[in-house]
């Protein structure tokens, strides 16, 4: 009994050291680090009820390539765009005034701050700035390898020199991704 408690307990320690997260913090944490640091912020605007949102968590966040990329190049935040915090950012409070308790795992109000990012669904990753300035949202599910034509985009500032759709079509069609899937 105890050799199998013991190779359990190795087991389990060896399933928490392999385990790749990303570096989760809030979006103040965030635009904190940035004074110290300038990165570009990717945040995951998600719903408890959306399932493409857990599979977005499940299958993409928890992928090897992207953990080590978004670790290495963006500050992360997760933000819960019908939750209840209050979030200060850009000078300015947000909160969900019309937060129901009793719906925290169905729809709820939405947070003032995904209004304020113009979020229609779930999930949204929005793109900031080094310095928290708006870039763009990037609207659905996305497997690794499509994640990675973002992250690449907006960490290289390859998107400053698009003029027009056509000039990231021809990013898109010439992008070669390389994480695994």
């Amino acid at each position: 009994m105890k050799r199998i408690l013991f190779i359990a307990s190795v087991l389990f320690f060896t399933i928490q050291v392999n385990a790749q997260e990303i570096n989760w913090v809030t979006l103040e944490e965030a635009v904190e680090l940035q004074k110290k640091k300038p990165k570009k912020i990717m945040m995951d605007v998600y719903t408890n009820w959306c399932g493409p949102c857990k599979m977005l968590d499940r299958n993409t966040f928890h992928n090897k390539d992207v953990v080590d990329y978004v670790n290495k190049n963006y500050y992360a935040v997760k933000f819960n765009a019908e939750g209840n915090e209050t979030v200060n950012f850009s000078g300015k409070t947000f909160d969900n005034p019309q937060y129901d308790p009793a719906k925290a795992n169905r729809r709820n109000s939405v947070h003032e701050l995904a209004r304020h990012f113009s979020i229609r669904s779930y999930p949204t990753i929005v793109f900031l700035g080094e310095t928290g300035e708006f870039l763009t949202p990037v609207i659905g599910y996305k497997t690794p390898r499509q994640l990675e034509l973002y992250l690449k985009l907006f960490k290289n500032d390859d998107h400053k020199d698009f003029k027009s759709q056509e000039d990231f079509t021809t990013y898109y069609n010439a992008f070669k991704p390389e994480f695994s899937e």
